[in-house]
């Protein structure tokens, strides 16, 4: 058994020209976990994102998963960006293999991987329908069933239900809730909703404005699976709480919890 988190960074930094964005972040995901980073607009959590999937690189420190440097690992991340990304012209199920057919898989064989996925994600019956045919929640879904489908390492997901409504963003965070139990994925969030992160999370990095360091890393000890009335636990309105204190008044040291 490894003793290695399965996805860890040590002190990275990052910038653009003269101004810095990522100041001496370290972090860590173990497997199966799922973790959360919150923080101002505009403070980097983005960024962290770009330096996993290779879009930007790093002024300093090391990432590392299962133990070696990221650059010299055969990891791969599944990201799932803000918007769903479906290709208009495609019908779901054309839209929902499109990482399989990229990766080589033929057309027959990766309609035969996705179609039992259907159900439990929720798209029964809208195989055959197009992206403007489906609410966003179901659009949400499609994306997140062609992100998962290609058995990635870990998941990073980039406030994927910012642009939804409140009642869809609430059934969305409770779906995904209940599918990550389902499946135990590795993932990484970023989000600046707050009570998001907490339903969702394992754990909680806060981070502070530009440049981001991390201020508070936060453990939420709610039991699995969780309800939508968990969120009115006294310790889930304590965890809330803590959080927006940490970001609203900025402590200068790292405080584990």
């Amino acid at each position: 058994m490894t003793n290695h988190h399965r996805l860890e960074f040590r002190g990275i930094r990052k910038s653009y020209g003269a101004m810095a964005v990522l100041d001496d972040i370290s972090l860590r995901v173990d497997d199966g976990e799922f973790v959360t980073i919150v923080g101002p607009s505009g403070a980097g959590k983005s960024t962290i994102l770009k330096l996993l999937t290779g879009t930007e690189k790093a002024d300093g420190g090391h990432i590392l998963f299962d133990g070696k440097s990221l650059s010299e690992s055969a990891a791969s991340f599944a990201f799932m960006p803000q918007c769903d990304a479906l290709m208009p012209w495609s019908r779901i199920i054309d839209n929902t293999t499109l990482g399989l057919r990229v990766h080589g898989m033929e057309r027959k064989a990766a309609r035969a991987v996705v179609a039992p996925l259907f159900e439990p994600f929720g798209l029964a019956g809208f195989e055959r329908h197009f992206p403007s045919q489906l609410s966003g929640g179901m659009r949400q879904r499609a994306a997140l069933l062609r992100t998962v489908v290609q058995k990635h390492d870990m998941l990073l997901l980039d406030e994927p239900f910012g642009a939804l409504d409140a009642l869809t963003r609430t059934q969305m965070q409770e779906w995904l809730q209940t599918m990550w139990s389902d499946h135990r994925w590795t993932a990484l969030l970023i989000t600046h909703d707050v009570r998001e992160a907490v339903f969702l999370s394992d754990r909680i990095y806060v981070l502070s404005p530009r440049p981001a360091r991390i201020i508070r890393e936060i453990r939420v000890p709610l039991p699995r699976p969780r309800k939508l009335s968990d969120l009115a636990d006294p310790a889930v309105r304590d965890i809330e709480t803590e959080i927006l204190d940490t970001l609203l008044h900025q402590p200068n040291c790292q405080k584990p919890r």
